[in-house]
């Protein structure tokens, strides 16, 4: 009986490892070939970030809904003599057209973030050249320059969107530090964020009407500016020609050798 109990222990004992082992293997194996699918997909990146040397970020603000703090800020990038990006939705044009020309005339970049504020993932590459024309050409009706930057909405983009807005002329921006301005989490949350978050060719995100824009803008940029960063518009931080993008989205300059 004894001998028959140690068995038994035995043999159960071998299919629970045998159970494992088969278990590990199928895991690993699709775990593998998902590897390898990502791995085979010619998967095209916007930027993120910019590698370089020097201490040089940018800050940019999306716009898309209200102009009750832009004149705020624009004072305070003017007072510490900061240059940076605004990223216009069309609508938003439409609706302010002064301070479009404000920005611009003040030496900021103004830039692409599409006509209506869609998901552009889910358009065809014929709505997304609209999306992206109809409000380069309203920017440049009241500037005089067709914006080259471009920032999707909601962060949402694949191969197609990339491809069709390089094809158009635009850069294709994201950002590697993010504020989360727009969760209202008060003002040092922000300022903690971007300053902990921050490193050499980073590209931050802000809202132009975010709650606390006018109180967290001046602290972020005299801690950056106290840390040795040089603030500049996303067109002066950008490389415009032979670049590559690593994994991470992070711009680079191709080896001259």
């Amino acid at each position: 009986m004894k001998i028959w109990v140690i068995n038994r222990r035995k043999v159960l004992f071998g299919l629970l490892i045998v159970l494992i082992v088969s278990t590990a293997f199928l895991y690993f194996h699709d775990f593998g070939n998902r590897i390898v699918g990502v791995m085979s997909r010619d998967k095209v990146l916007p930027i993120y970030s910019v590698d370089t040397n020097e201490k040089k970020i940018a800050i940019s603000f999306d716009a898309a809904w209200g102009d009750q703090y832009t004149n705020g800020i624009l004072d305070i990038l003017d007072k510490y003599n900061i240059k940076s990006t605004f990223f216009l939705v069309g609508f938003w044009v439409d609706k302010y057209p002064d301070m479009v020309k404000k920005i611009h005339d003040q030496g900021h970049n103004v830039a692409n973030h599409s006509s209506t504020h869609p998901h552009m993932t889910k358009l065809s590459k014929e709505q997304i050249a609209q999306e992206l024309n109809k409000t380069g050409e309203k920017i440049k009706e009241l500037t005089g320059v067709m914006p080259i930057l471009f920032r999707p909405p909601f962060g949402d983009y694949n191969n197609l969107l990339i491809n069709t807005a390089k094809e158009n002329g635009y850069y294709t921006i994201q950002w590697d530090v993010d504020s989360l301005d727009w969760k209202e989490l008060g003002t040092e949350p922000v300022v903690d964020r971007v300053t902990r978050n921050i490193k050499n060719g980073s590209i931050v995100l802000f809202h132009n009407n975010a709650k606390y824009v006018l109180e967290y803008l001046p602290l972020v940029i005299e801690r950056l500016q106290k840390d040795g960063y040089e603030i500049v518009p996303i067109s002066d931080l950008i490389i415009k020609d032979d670049y590559y993008m690593d994994h991470t989205g992070m711009q680079k300059k191709k080896d001259e050798n």
